[in-house]
């Protein structure tokens, strides 16, 4: 691909994708009050991932007892989506009201690169905590601990780098958005240039999507099965540990009604973390990969409007994110109401789960053993 006289130009090097920014470089985005508007919207979601999110971190960094690897987990996935709020989001905010790219070429391969570290680090995340639930709930094994947590945090920011470091060198093509409120993967016929995106989208998306979505199911089977049997059985085990206990002549206890949410608490919140990303990447994915093969699709009028809104679903994802950890786990919810400003505890409570898990006249038989976060 040769130099275009486009408002975007882009000169194709050996093993170098250089992309260059003429001096009219605007898009025609949407009319300025709505532009306004957006970023306005924008700058509301930046302070509610920044905050949010840096919460979370604070939490896990300052209590001891939240600590455990799940949480190490989870505030590293909070940690990625700070970065991504600071280092992403202000610079298409900026892109969105003026209509301009005003910080340069380079830097354009710079924030893509870190896009896709950032992304790819919370997703990698989140692929660790998913294979985790697998594990305790499906095969039995809680293997996961605070240093192997912190062994596979690491290891995970390398493999991030890796993926996400050759968009910055140039292996691949990335526009300075005229095309779009951020710097993208633009449309390309060199086979070395699909390839890389093709690989970068499968390891932020698909691989990922798959194991979670094989994990999850493998999860929910076993749940549906475990109920199922403690209901066939639940009569038949109630009496045979009250005749052991030679208590046949006192009233029948109440049926047996073992309570399975030590096992399935925190795998709900997980499963609602994966909904989230799956709804917020998938279009997201799919859009990449149009934009890097269909002429068309990239040079179409409305590609604009597409590339702002799936752009949206992927930085949404971050708000969504804090927000899912205060309203599930109540640990967190309760660490954030002390670290709010004594002005706002004047509001009324959140109302949890007051229903006892235990009473005293049930008899229980828990059978299984039981590993809770």
């Amino acid at each position: 691909m040769g130099c275009n006289s486009t408002a975007l130009s882009s000169c194709t090097f050996p093993n170098l994708n250089v992309t260059t920014l003429s001096q009219d470089s605007t898009f025609n985005g949407f009319p300025t009050p709505l532009r306004i508007l957006l970023a306005i919207i924008m700058i509301l979601m930046i302070a509610i991932a920044f905050l949010g999110n840096a919460i979370v971190c604070l939490i896990v960094y300052q209590k001891p007892a939240m600590r455990s690897a799940i949480n190490l987990l989870l505030a590293t996935l909070a940690f990625s989506d700070i970065m991504l709020s600071l280092f992403c989001m202000p610079f298409t905010a900026v892109t969105i009201i003026t209509g301009t790219w005003h910080f340069g070429s380079h830097f354009c391969q710079i924030s893509a690169m870190l896009y896709w570290f950032f992304v790819l680090e919370g997703v990698a995340i989140l692929l660790i905590i998913s294979v985790d639930r697998f594990l305790i709930i499906v095969q039995r094994q809680d293997k996961l601990n605070p240093h192997r947590a912190k062994i596979m945090i690491c290891s995970s920011w390398i493999f991030s780098f890796c993926i996400s470091f050759p968009s910055v060198v140039g292996w691949t093509l990335v526009e300075v958005p005229t095309r779009a409120p951020q710097c993208v993967l633009g449309y390309t016929e060199f086979s070395s240039d699909r390839a890389y995106a093709v690989m970068l989208v499968v390891a932020v998306f698909f691989i990922p999507f798959s194991i979670m979505l094989y994990s999850y199911l493998c999860i929910l089977n076993t749940v549906r099965r475990n109920a199922v049997r403690i209901h066939n059985h639940a009569e038949s085990l109630c009496l045979s540990q009250v005749s052991k206990l030679g208590l046949m002549g006192l009233q029948r206890p109440h049926q047996l009604n073992v309570d399975m949410s030590f096992k399935t608490r925190a795998f709900t919140t997980i499963l609602i973390l994966f909904i989230g990303f799956s709804l917020c990447w998938l279009p997201h994915s799919v859009f990449s990969l149009l934009s890097v093969f269909s002429r068309t699709f990239y040079y179409s009028s409305s590609f604009y409007s597409i590339s702002t809104c799936i752009l949206w679903l992927t930085y949404l994802k971050s708000v969504f994110n804090p927000v899912i950890y205060c309203w599930r786990i109540k640990k967190f919810r309760e660490a954030c109401m002390e670290f709010m400003p004594k002005t706002f505890k004047i509001l009324p409570k959140i109302p949890g789960r007051t229903r006892r898990r235990i009473r005293p006249s049930t008899i229980y038989v828990c059978s299984e053993h039981q590993s809770a976060v």
